[in-house]
């Protein structure tokens, strides 16, 4: 391998893993926790979980020895309770997106071509400001076809706002118009290279998921963080949503809605209850304390009898091979209402009482299900030829407590998908965070070969 093609590809990787950090720093305790959710001080319940047993997660990467040591931005981000759903538009799979992700590959070939853009200081720029800093950003904006029109040289006026602001939408960001903020510094610092490589990338997968998604379907773009409903080529909903952490991530697959779970039991996953229930357990029980009441939960042997919590011995290694079950009720990690489909990974949709973390601008928190934000509109929507269950009988269960399993009377499509890069018929081109590293080696032998 030439130093060249070296140089080119640790920089791809890096450029990866410096956007995907930035992206998970701007992470801030949730509003609200849930069950457990001082448990371990971080997210540890394990895939097909639900998520929200402990709270919010990746809060390591806060530390202080991964901030960046010329940057002058704040340590905590401002977009960290901004909720960002995007407007309704182009579905994520139309497959009037390939030709518009094909233009786009022309676009930045051409930028990288002509020698990309210039990179912006790791410092706070805002509106009002004129220094030589602005001048740098507002060529950034021109070449990237963000900033058009007039602009004062070296000022940061309303069209550099206006600029920055759709830049921002583009790439999943609050549009908040400033540059505060390490996602934003990285965001638009990631070399147009890169951004090329992705879109090559991005396009194989749009040209094989597009194919065939269905004429009404649920899409949940994990980078996005956001689930759409689609029927008849149109986005009718969308929704953020909260997907898998880095380290338990969201798995990629298509199967179809065939039910829905009102106020469902959450069974505890073995790997939870070996790694932090049997602890929690020990600690209660040597305060005198029950902690299954506490979280309302109930234990059952290996013959599947309930077992009375005062007769738990919980030093004893038989509580390992117990099961454990969280019962419905307004704390239950699953929220009021499970969204089912067969699939090898057993993970779900699902409602939360984390509400707190739809409005951060970062959703990697869960344990690899999907949490979904205004749920009731779309369980409504999935329901919709089920005779009765419109959305105010929604709310009614929502209320009631009562536990029912509804079959989905027609079916619906779901992809949990993965793309990161890829262009709109409107002319825009949307980029989001390779949260899982799934693009680092396309890209960087797709940069290799570009160069």
């Amino acid at each position: 391998m030439s130093a060249l093609s070296y140089g080119l590809r640790s920089g791809a990787i890096l450029a990866t893993a410096g956007l995907v950090m930035a992206i998970l720093m701007t992470s801030a305790v949730p509003v609200e926790a849930g069950p457990f959710s001082w448990l371990t001080g971080r997210n540890n319940d394990n895939q097909g979980s639900g998520g929200g047993f402990f709270g919010g997660g990746n809060r390591g990467l806060n530390d202080p020895t991964n901030k960046p040591g010329a940057s002058e931005l704040p340590a905590n981000d401002p977009e960290a309770y901004m909720i960002t759903n995007p407007a309704l538009g182009t579905p994520t799979l139309s497959s009037r997106n390939i030709a518009a992700t094909k233009a786009a590959i022309e676009q930045y070939k051409s930028i990288v071509a002509q020698g990309g853009w210039p990179m912006i200081p790791p410092k706070p720029l805002k509106p009002g400001m004129r220094n030589q800093d602005v001048a740098t950003l507002q060529r950034r904006l021109e070449i990237s076809g963000d900033l058009r029109g007039r602009s004062i040289p070296g000022e940061y006026d309303a069209g550099v706002v206006a600029a920055v602001k759709k830049f921002q939408s583009r790439h999943g960001l609050p549009p908040t118009g400033v540059i505060d903020s390490k996602a934003m510094v990285e965001a638009i610092n990631t070399p147009a290279s890169f951004r090329l490589a992705q879109l090559q990338t991005n396009l194989k997968r749009l040209q094989r998921l597009s194919a065939n998604p269905g004429s009404r379907y649920v899409v949940v773009n994990i980078p996005a963080a956001q689930v759409e409903a689609v029927d008849s080529g149109q986005v009718v909903m969308r929704n953020a949503v909260v997907v898998g952490k880095m380290d338990r991530p969201t798995p990629e697959l298509s199967s179809r809605i065939v039910e829905i779970n009102f106020n469902p039991y959450w069974n505890v996953p073995k790997s939870i209850v070996q790694k932090d229930l049997v602890t929690k357990g020990r600690l209660f029980a040597s305060q005198g304390k029950d902690m299954l009441a506490a979280y309302r939960m109930q234990a059952f042997d290996r013959a599947g009898n309930q077992v009375h919590p005062q007769s738990i011995d919980w030093n004893n290694p038989e509580v390992y091979n117990y099961s454990f079950r969280q019962l419905p009720w307004e704390e239950n990690s699953l929220g009021f209402v499970k969204i089912n489909f067969p699939n090898k990974d057993a993970v779900y949709l699902h409602d939360t009482p984390l509400k707190g973390l739809f409005g951060s601008a970062v959703r990697f928190e869960s344990s690899g299900c999907v949490r979904v934000h205004n749920v009731e509109r779309l369980v409504a929507w999935i329901l919709r030829s089920n005779p009765g269950w419109d959305i105010n009988r929604i709310h009614h269960m929502k209320q009631s407590k009562e536990q029912l399993d509804v079959k989905v009377a027609s079916p619906v499509p779901v992809h949990l998908t993965y793309v990161t890069a890829w262009g709109t018929p409107d002319g825009q081109v949307q980029f989001r965070p390779d949260i899982y590293g799934h693009d680092s080696g396309a890209v960087a032998a797709s940069t290799i070969v570009q160069n």
